[in-house]
């Protein structure tokens, strides 16, 4: 299992998505019209062979929506794992007692939207790909717009939320990958490629997604884009679309 995919929601999608290009060298490959299902419209850029995606409402009474009022603002969306037994993970959740809210399969991808009460700290998806190098939900020529002379993949994600461990647990049942004391405080759930971190909330907006680490080739380089974008930078990394960006060198 390995993180694949990280959804960030904006009240402006082409703002926040033009920046992070900007700031980070990447390239949008990808706006999937099969998102209105959800009242969304939306971005992917590839990082490496992961995705950041950008989603924004464009209609009334949507989860993106809701997320934006509950927690005052942009913000993260959606972890997505990229799993090779996705029916495994089915009679796990059963187990465990985790209500699957949305599923779709096609011929080269499955995917299930887990409840979001039912896990807590942040939405999650789990997802299997036939083949796994393949993603069809960045569009069938992401390949041709990956750029890695600036940013390499994304390496973690960090969830704030009110308790860090009962959070990691839970999450640890789901995934099944175990819980380990954080490097730097908190909880982390280390994946066979990138790391889910959990952390004490670190502001009044609630559980959420709060950062995002990105492995880059140079990090000033990083750096000096944030502040030419205007974005405030401190202890290596710099905030847009209300997520913290912590970059590392590769």
């Amino acid at each position: 299992m390995r993180i694949r995919q990280i959804a960030l929601v904006a009240e402006d999608l082409d703002p926040v998505v033009e920046t992070l290009c900007n700031v980070l060298g990447l390239e949008v490959c990808f706006r999937d019209p099969g998102v209105e299902l959800f009242g969304l419209h939306n971005a992917l850029m590839p990082v490496g062979d992961t995705f950041l995606e950008v989603v924004s409402p464009i209609k009334e009474d949507t989860t993106a929506g809701r997320l934006l009022e509950r927690r005052s603002g942009d913000g993260g969306y959606m972890v997505i794992l990229q799993t090779e037994d996705l029916d495994t993970h089915r009679k796990q959740l059963v187990d465990i007692g985790v209500r699957i809210v949305w599923e779709h399969a096609l011929e080269d991808i499955a995917t299930v939207h887990l409840h979001p009460k039912d896990v807590g700290g942040a939405i999650l998806s789990l997802d299997v790909a036939d083949p796994p190098s393949s993603w069809r939900w960045a569009g069938p020529e992401w390949e041709a717009h990956r750029r890695t002379d600036t940013t390499c993949w994304i390496d973690g994600v960090q969830i704030q939320t009110s308790d860090p461990r009962a959070t990691a647990d839970h999450w640890s049942r789901i995934v099944g990958f175990p819980v380990i004391d954080g490097a730097e405080g908190g909880y982390d759930i280390p994946l066979e490629a990138g790391c889910l971190r959990f952390v004490e909330a670190c502001d009044d907006r609630g559980d959420g997604v709060a950062a995002l680490e990105f492995i880059v080739n140079r990090v000033d380089d990083v750096l000096t884009n944030a502040k030419q974008a205007g974005l405030e930078v401190r202890d290596g990394g710099f905030e847009i679309c209300g997520t913290r960006i912590v970059v590392r060198e590769a």
